[in-house]
């Protein structure tokens, strides 16, 4: 074979990956100090991303052996974190979902992967990180084919998104729009009503992660018993196109539905029209507008309403 000897960037390669695994923990006994494997915490966190999976579909997208995976799953419902059932489809699958044990495992795992990884981040100087992305980025290119789609994950709220929601919502506002600081104010009061007086079981919130950073949110709130109330949604620019928006707007609504609340509202104005095909999309139907100077322009505040 012509060009450059394999064996010498074979070596590279496993030298890096010994490197890699010993960074970010892979080897230890237990990952981030919990009794999960690697293994396990991917089998728990493909599982999370579902309300259920078939048996057949989590082994293909984990590429694991069959019966490592049956012994791995059997382990899991032994210890409480999932449950088996037929498939409505084929009774001959089986399907596997995580009970509440299996997803506060799968939080205790995302929160202290999140943590660990930034403070790995942490102490690489800012001007790096970038370089360093990319490179890891690159490396996905090279090895994987074809750069697979950009995925996005939804979560709810954890310590500093409330910051990240005002200041990006300021940022992109006055970038964007011209907006003054008495919008970013507004949004301000908005996050801080919320953090003192949510009630958990009518009010939530969300943020959509890309390549592991914040880029998107949206806040469930109460208008009064009957009526829940859209608020706060914004999608970063490298972001969009990927549909968060309206995923963002469905998992609003799903929580209102379930809250119990018989109608859904926002408010608006008329130049996000962006925005407003999401919500038209979504079956809002504007029902008032009207003049009003705010944020430093001439503009027209609309009210858009939804049954559910």
């Amino acid at each position: 074979m012509s060009g450059t000897p394999l064996a010498p960037q074979a070596a590279a390669v496993r030298d890096f990956n010994r490197f890699y695994t010993r960074i970010i923990g892979a080897l230890d006994e237990g990952l981030v100090r919990t009794p999960f494997s690697l293994t396990d915490a991917r089998v728990i966190y493909e599982l999370a991303q579902r309300p259920a999976t078939e048996v057949p579909a989590l082994r293909r997208e984990l590429a694991l052996d069959p019966g490592y995976l049956s012994r791995i799953l059997s382990r899991f419902a032994a210890d409480g974190l999932v449950e088996r059932s037929q498939s409505p489809d084929d009774a001959r699958r089986q399907v596997i979902t995580l009970t509440g044990a299996g997803r506060a495992a799968y939080r205790l795992l995302d929160e202290r992967t999140q943590t660990g990884t930034e403070a790995l981040l942490g102490r690489v100087p800012e001007a790096d990180r970038a370089r360093l992305v990319e490179a890891m980025r690159t490396i996905r290119q090279v090895l994987g084919g074809a750069a697979p789609p950009r995925a996005y994950l939804l979560r709810p709220l954890r310590a500093g998104d409330l910051g990240w929601v005002v200041h990006r919502h300021g940022v992109r506002y006055a970038e964007e729009y011209d907006w003054d600081a008495t919008f970013e104010a507004l949004v301000a009061r908005i996050v801080a009503d919320y953090a003192e007086h949510r009630d958990p079981a009518r009010e939530a919130a969300w943020i959509a992660e890309v390549d592991g950073a914040p880029a998107g949110s949206v806040f469930c709130v109460r208008r009064d018993d009957a009526v829940a109330r859209l608020r706060l949604l914004l999608v970063e620019p490298e972001a969009r196109g990927m549909g968060i928006g309206s995923r963002l707007v469905d998992e609003c609504l799903r929580f209102a539905r379930r809250a119990g609340y018989r109608e859904i509202m926002l408010w608006t104005n008329d130049m996000l029209t962006d925005a407003r095909r999401i919500y038209e999309k979504a079956g809002f139907t504007r029902r008032d507008q009207s003049p009003r100077r705010s944020f430093g322009h001439d503009l027209v505040e609309q009210t858009w309403w939804r049954r559910l």
